[in-house]
């Protein structure tokens, strides 16, 4: 071994950067390569269940590749829907998270400084309870007997309980409330770095306080806006418990799918060739997020 190659493996900045790559190495791309070549193979009535990929007999090495499941994913109204509702569901709700998390970001950034840790700890502070506890709650809170029936027939609202557990309602309400924490947090990042200075200025010139948010506010806190917004949709894309415990069986989005098709099913090649596809959609908005990036400077 040379003397280059022996500094090199012993260099602090190779570890340093080491690490981090031997990470991704194990627990990224080996696993999707893993879920990738179990994608392009058959389903089979054994342990493991589907048809290995290369047979080796006699000494002749057999490649069997199987682009059914993709097909499947492409040509069945079922899984065609599951997809086109989960990014449905991923969009508006990135822009009810966005609707209600920026005021409240914004906000937080123009308190006082000595409130503004109390103000993000009341956003994290939900957090630290189970995500499943929390959905649980809400199908307390929504179900015909719950207490936002109650509160509306009390105030005169309504004469009779209303259906909102099981519904779309249910779902985006548990979304947005689920996901709210990763659109404020980056938002906040972002408008705290704003020189308000700029602002000022903007109404010595005449503009008013709508004019300059639209025109200096929201271009600087554009990264911001991408960051929270791709926080949000890219894991809502994939829920299956908020969907499953507040949409009921009715609902079909793509985690749930590849949750049945695995464990219902098993079918670990087409619930495998549903993952990959799920991937490379979600890999589109990392790129635009990654080129805005790159025109921006990086400017926060």
């Amino acid at each position: 071994m040379s003397t280059y190659i022996k500094q090199w493996l012993l260099s602090g900045r190779t570890w340093v950067l080491g690490i981090p790559y031997a990470w991704l190495l194990a627990f990224l791309i080996l696993p999707f390569l893993i879920i990738l070549k179990i994608s392009f193979s058959e389903m089979a009535l054994q342990l493991p269940p589907y048809v290995p990929l290369v047979t080796v007999q006699d000494f002749m090495i057999n490649l069997h590749v199987n682009l059914n499941n993709y097909v499947t994913l492409f040509t069945d109204p079922f899984y065609i829907s599951a997809y086109w509702n989960s990014l449905k569901i991923a969009f508006f709700s990135t822009i009810g998270c966005l609707l209600i998390g920026y005021p409240m970001a914004y906000c937080i950034a123009r308190a006082n400084v000595s409130y503004r840790s109390f103000l993000l700890m009341l956003v994290i502070l939900p957090s630290w309870t189970s995500f499943l506890l929390r959905v649980y709650a809400w199908m307390g809170i929504l179900q015909e007997t719950g207490y936002l029936n109650q509160l509306l027939m009390v105030l005169h609202i309504i004469d009779s309980p209303i259906q909102f557990l099981y519904t779309n309602f249910a779902i985006y309400l548990g979304i947005i409330y689920a996901y709210l924490p990763f659109m404020v947090l980056p938002l906040y990042v972002s408008i705290s770095k704003i020189d308000w200075s700029l602002l000022k200025a903007a109404a010595d010139l005449g503009a008013r306080p709508w004019t300059a948010f639209w025109r200096i506010t929201v271009p600087l806190t554009f990264t911001g806006i991408l960051t929270g917004s791709l926080l949000v949709f890219i894991p809502v894309v994939g829920e299956f418990v908020i969907p499953d415990l507040l949409g009921g069986s009715g609902t079909h989005m793509i985690g749930r799918v590849l949750w049945q098709e695995f464990f219902n099913n098993r079918d670990w090649p087409l619930s495998s060739a549903i993952a990959t596809l799920m991937l490379v959609l979600l890999l589109l908005p990392i790129y635009i997020f990654t080129r805005v990036e790159k025109n921006n400077g990086g400017a926060a």
